[in-house]
């Protein structure tokens, strides 16, 4: 469980990106962790809104590979339009990943060696 005293750590990002997986290996670790899924608003700024975080954390998918890690009837449009409402967040992040060749296991990795907290 994590300790709401710790820093905030927030992940956003399109469908199939990571965070979900991400999220619960670092709760695991005992991190504080919100994971938002704000690809599914318009409201730019539903990041802070909801969890106004210490750290954001942006991982990124790209549609040709998001497709192949979770079926989808959804074409590149919807995936332009999933990237178009995070913006604001993938412009505020204070790490910005792209998960397309990485494991899990990487991507844990790479978080944690760069996470401040």
């Amino acid at each position: 469980m994590s300790d709401p005293a710790r820093p905030l750590i927030a992940i956003v990002g399109p469908c199939a990106a990571g965070k979900s997986t991400l999220a619960a290996a670092l709760r695991a670790m005992g991190y504080n962790v919100r994971e938002v899924v704000q690809e599914h608003s318009y409201v730019p700024t539903m990041w802070q809104r909801i969890t106004n975080p210490d750290y954001l954390v942006y991982l990124d998918v790209s549609w040709e590979v998001a497709r192949r890690r979770r079926a989808t009837d959804a074409g590149p449009e919807w995936w332009e339009e999933q990237r178009h409402r995070l913006r604001h967040a993938r412009r505020h992040a204070d790490l910005y990943l792209l998960t397309d060749d990485l494991t899990p296991a990487e991507v844990l990795e790479e978080v944690r060696a760069r996470l401040p907290v």
